[in-house]
């Protein structure tokens, strides 16, 4: 009898230690995961967000018909994008995205702009119609119309996004898919391709970076 008691400590021993090592594992591995989220965190709080030129003053027309531009944004941080409401590729996707924007930033002073680059049948009322499929928060989101000439230049020389009138022979209007972040100083501090899976995660984090770095 002493002797099964002598073999049978071995393997109680063996099979407690098996059971405290599984126990350990997940532990172990939460705190890994904490430790390495935390360095995350603190990458993104020192780091900074790089600056391309400034958006020129621009005067437009929003979906209300009312004069929309430079002055009302002056102060704020600002998201923009260039799309038109009849467009048969990526438009749908960008504005998506813009959508997506809305709740994470619902809290904040940071406001959405969409540039028609097909104004001529981008009227008020069509962009009040589009505005409203993408449940745009009144007050929080403009759609812009106005002069060809004068969003074809804001895209080309103030946003450095290329733009095309659509005169090739597709016959439709081109323009980039990227999304633009800009500060409370009217700076371009970020572009962000909408076609990205992780392009509203990236601005997002961009622009609560930007919050801080900018306090209302």
């Amino acid at each position: 009898m002493n002797a099964t008691t002598t073999l049978d400590r071995p393997s109680s021993r063996t099979a407690t230690a098996w059971k405290t090592t599984l126990i350990a594992i997940p532990i172990v591995t939460l705190a890994l995961l904490l430790w390495l989220r935390q360095l995350e965190i603190n990458a993104l709080r020192q780091r900074t967000v790089s600056s391309y030129g400034t958006v020129p003053e621009f005067v437009l027309l929003n979906q209300d018909g009312k004069n929309f531009g430079s002055a009302q944004l002056r102060g704020k941080i600002w998201i923009a994008d260039f799309i038109y409401t009849t467009c048969p590729g990526p438009c749908p996707m960008i504005s998506t995205r813009m959508s997506e924007l809305q709740k994470p930033l619902e809290k904040t002073d940071v406001h959405l702009v969409s540039f028609s680059v097909d104004p001529a049948k981008d009227t008020p009322q069509v962009l009040r119609g589009y505005a409203e499929r993408l449940q745009a928060e009144p007050g929080r989101w403009d759609f812009l119309t106005g002069p060809q000439s004068t969003i074809y230049n804001l895209s080309r020389n103030g946003f450095k996004l290329a733009v095309s009138d659509g005169g090739d022979e597709k016959g439709i209007p081109v323009h980039s898919t990227r999304m633009t972040l800009v500060d409370r100083h009217g700076a371009i501090r970020g572009y962000y391709d909408a076609a990205e899976p992780d392009a509203v995660t990236k601005l997002v984090a961009d622009t609560t970076h930007l919050l801080r770095e900018q306090p209302k």
